[in-house]
């Protein structure tokens, strides 16, 4: 958040969309920056704030990402997201991921070979994830949990066994992040999703693999968030990238 809040930017236009959102920032030397978060599985019908966003100083929002209030905290989230991923060098040393068949199932597709005969978890449900039930077993906790999926509190007995653990980003925002890590210890960790802020520091929290984005087209990403769009900004407008730290 510090290094988010030193610099100078101002916040073009934030979008919340139906499942991600994404915040525009310029930047001091004029640049423009995009960063995303997972939208608010809840939100209220009437905010208090819009129409009074753009042309904020974006040290003004950074803060929100530690509000409780969940659609404060993705756009504080957003917005941080625009400032540390913009130009960040950690992009430029990732390998791009591509998996053509399902784009945003891409970091499974990678360490598939690796998962075989492990107990693996992933926090947060990713449609179409049951493709890999025959590659290897998996135990998926979701906030709000489907038909085969575990609920939050069956993390404090998956996480601590498991040899592999995915944390969404989104547990950022969401501000169970710290408690998962803490539960993780033992795993090799996977932090990822567009909501990831690319900073090497998240090595010093136990997490082993970083796989964000990258922003490829940000105005087909706008359009088809407003759409209401979900898993198909990964075709054209998104693509994962993966470092270890």
């Amino acid at each position: 958040m510090n290094r988010a809040q030193s610099r100078s930017a101002v916040l073009q236009h934030m979008a919340l969309g139906l499942s991600w959102s994404r915040a525009a920032v310029k930047i001091e030397d004029g640049s423009s920056g995009y960063g995303i978060c997972f939208s608010p599985t809840e939100s209220p019908r009437n905010l208090p704030w819009p129409g009074s966003l753009s042309g904020r100083n974006t040290a003004e929002l950074v803060p929100w990402l530690s509000s409780w209030n969940s659609s404060e905290a993705v756009v504080g989230t957003a917005v941080v997201n625009a400032l540390i991923n913009h130009n960040s060098p950690l992009l430029d040393k990732a390998q791009a991921l591509s998996f053509s068949p399902a784009p945003h199932l891409s970091v499974f597709e990678h360490f598939k070979p690796e998962l075989s005969g492990a107990k693996v978890a992933i926090i947060g449900r990713y449609p179409g994830l049951d493709r890999y039930r025959d590659h290897f077993d998996f135990s998926c906790i979701e906030r709000r949990p489907g038909a085969g999926d575990l609920p939050d509190a069956a993390a404090n007995w998956v996480l601590p066994q498991a040899d592999w653990v995915f944390i969404t980003a989104s547990s950022i925002a969401n501000k169970t992040l710290p408690h998962l890590l803490s539960l993780s210890q033992r795993a090799t960790v996977v932090l990822m999703g567009p909501s990831l802020p690319w900073l090497s520091e998240w090595g010093d929290f136990g997490v082993d693999y970083l796989a964000g984005v990258r922003i490829n087209q940000p105005d087909l990403l706008l359009q088809i968030l407003m759409e209401g769009g979900g898993t198909n900004i990964f075709v054209d407008s998104v693509s994962y990238q993966l470092l270890p730290l």
